[in-house]
């Protein structure tokens, strides 16, 4: 067995019971950010080390691992105290090392952690052997009799988001031992962090391997212009002069030199007929009535036949009072297609209206003068939108109706309603509830258009958006929370306090105990001790108030190491027992920091919310006052106010 990483450089703390709490001791000490890092490419013997010892334990290559997952994979094998932590990605065919810190034994353990070929369900995704000399598992040929094997292991389950396993956090010792609850409960909290971080990683790589596609593309895209025959021009509108790219000029049949370049003599090879109509869509473009130009054309080649162009372009620079200066654009020979458009225009218009916009469901959707909707036009999409076929839309828009969520039905049929009266562009975001998929979110866009027998019809599509409208939740929900303690912040706790104290006025008979806390000699304990170990005091009483809270509880962070709560349905007493049993907690519960414990004490400040209360500020101030008369009366007591 090989020695991976040397020992800790630093102290760390017996217990660590939350991610946030990895998270902030590895924010507090750089040395141990250095430290925990899994010496695996220090240099080159040990990189020569590690290939040696992994291609012997099981012919597998230790891929490169982040420096967050190497950090916790040490900060691991530390905190527990075992020779071995190692991160292992496992698939159907092999396993392979992510990390790993301490000793690497002499073959990789098997991960018993994953789903078993026979059993009907997932596991236990956390599993601890104390001795593996008495687990079948780990004899004979499953590990190798010739082997070295460590006698301890417990392994917890590495999954995404959507459950799928893809391999475990190991610990492996010499000496049989045990994990307790607390210690179960963490190991899963630093697998969880470890496999969020892996699949941030993928994502990231995902995202870049997607942006080196579009720089592909738009190469592409140049080429593919350069060769496709559409023609490039610069018109400079004060001189009246037109450069022509050489594929331009081609399209005509002229040779590079054969061409002039004003003006003047482009609106000569104009048809008669499409003359007017050229100047004046230029003129509303040069008066910047329009963002860009664009027309469909005659225009005569030099053996004197016409050829239909599209031509496009954009004023580009325009002088300080809005003239235009120079303009931009391309010209592009659609003589076949505007031969084939007398036969194909319907065809044209369908496949535009239906193809030109993003996948999802794509619509017709057509409601008549007597109130009749049905979906001319369905896209197979619709299947899991809707959980529907197209026929069964194809007759009556009800089989749809019936699928928006009651909360959303009314808002649904009323933008339908607004956009066929104003022939504006439908845009929706609503819930709808399916068989299959259950609740779900839907975004719709359309556009309509009035038909010749009063009806109106929507061209348009709609998209799943229920990943993004959670995402929305999640960012909504962080900004909501302190992110030291985890609380709710000042503005939230504010907002909740003022929903309780509007219930309370409905039902005047109805109170709730207001209570305000200060930690006692906080300023002294960041003197002594540092504000990382302040941080970190008002992490841990944010902790206790969280153990003794109901649900329905109010509770937040005002700022600095005063904090908030309040009681819904309960009085004074309710309110005294209530601190009573918080500062009991602090006693029983001190802080530790390096095995030496740090007694925190607070005062409190009590008094009651009432229908009368203009709002929630007047309680807190009376609490507050309460909190006061405490720290004068010698801190850690329990005040109310106006006693």
């Amino acid at each position: 067995m090989q020695r991976i990483s040397g020992a800790s450089t630093g102290t760390i703390p017996p217990k660590l019971t939350t991610p946030g709490a990895v998270i902030e001791l590895l924010a507090m000490t750089p040395s141990l950010q250095r430290s925990a890092l899994p010496m695996l490419v220090r240099n080159n013997s040990d990189q020569h080390a590690v290939s040696s010892a992994t291609t012997a334990a099981g012919d597998l290559a230790v891929p490169p691992a982040s420096r967050e997952c190497q950090a916790l994979t040490r900060l691991a094998r530390v905190h527990f105290g075992v020779a071995t932590a190692m991160v292992m990605v496992s698939d159907a065919r092999r396993q392979r090392m992510l990390a790993v810190d301490g000793v690497l034994p002499d073959m990789l353990p098997p991960d018993l952690s994953g789903p078993s070929l026979h059993a009907s369900m997932m596991p236990d995704r956390t599993v601890v052997v104390p001795d593996t000399w008495h687990d079948e598992r780990f004899r004979g040929d499953a590990y190798g009799i010739a082997m070295h094997r460590p006698r301890f292991y417990a392994a917890c389950a590495l999954t995404s988001a959507d459950g799928r396993h893809w391999g475990a956090l190991c610990l492996l010792d010499e000496l049989p031992r045990t994990l307790d609850e607390a210690q179960r409960e963490f190991l899963r909290e630093l697998a969880g962090l470890i496999a969020h971080g892996y699949e941030r990683d993928q994502a990231l790589t995902t995202l870049r391997e997607r942006v080196e596609e579009l720089e592909a593309g738009g190469e592409r895209m140049t080429l593919a212009l350069a060769g496709s025959g559409t023609g490039v021009w610069d018109r400079n509108v004060v001189t009246g002069e037109i450069d022509y790219s050489r594929a331009w000029k081609a399209i005509l049949g002229y040779e590079d030199h054969e061409i002039g370049n004003r003006i003047e003599e482009a609106y000569l090879r104009l048809h008669p007929d499409d003359i007017e109509y050229v100047r004046a869509t230029m003129q509303t473009h040069f008066e910047n009535r329009t963002d860009s130009y664009a027309v469909e054309h005659r225009i005569r080649c030099k053996d004197g036949s016409y050829k239909w162009i599209c031509s496009r372009g954009k004023v580009v620079k325009r002088d300080s009072d809005g003239r235009a200066l120079r303009m931009v654009g391309t010209t592009t020979d659609i003589t076949a297609l505007r031969e084939m458009a007398a036969q194909l225009q319907q065809s044209i218009e369908l496949i535009t209206n239906l193809t030109d916009e993003v996948p999802g469901l794509v619509f017709q959707f057509r409601l008549m003068p007597d109130g009749r909707a049905f979906f001319p036009y369905a896209s197979d999409g619709i299947r899991d939108i809707y959980e529907l076929t197209p026929h069964e839309a194809a007759t009556s828009a009800e089989t749809i109706d019936a699928l928006i969520d009651a909360r959303d039905l009314n808002a649904y049929r009323e933008s339908l309603k607004e956009s066929a009266a104003s022939l504006l562009p439908w845009h929706l975001e609503y819930r709808v509830r399916l068989p299959r998929q259950g609740l779900r979110w839907r975004l719709g866009d359309a556009r309509p258009r009035r038909l010749d027998d009063g009806s109106t019809l929507w061209h348009g599509f709609i998209t799943d958006v229920t990943d993004r409208k959670h995402i929305e939740a999640e960012l909504q929900e962080l900004a909501t929370i302190d992110f030291l303690t985890q609380l709710p912040n000042r503005r939230h706790f504010m907002m909740q306090s003022e929903a309780e104290l509007a219930r309370i006025r409905r039902a005047e008979s109805r109170v709730a105990a207001v209570l305000m806390f200060d930690l006692d000699h906080f300023k002294a304990l960041n003197d002594r001790w540092g504000h990382p170990v302040g941080d970190r005091a008002l992490g841990h009483f944010a902790a206790l108030l969280r153990a003794e809270m109901r649900a329905g509880d109010i509770v937040g962070r005002l700022g600095g190491e005063e904090f908030a709560m309040v009681l819904p349905d309960n009085g004074t007493d309710a309110a005294i027992a209530f601190a009573g049993r918080v500062q009991q907690r602090m006693l029983s519960t001190p802080l530790l920091y390096d095995d030496e414990p740090i007694v925190l004490t607070v005062s409190i400040g009590i008094d009651i919310m009432r229908a009368t209360d203009v709002g929630t500020q007047q309680p807190l101030s009376r609490g507050d006052r309460a909190l006061y008369r405490a720290k004068e009366r010698g801190r850690n007591r329990i005040e109310i106010y106006g006693e």
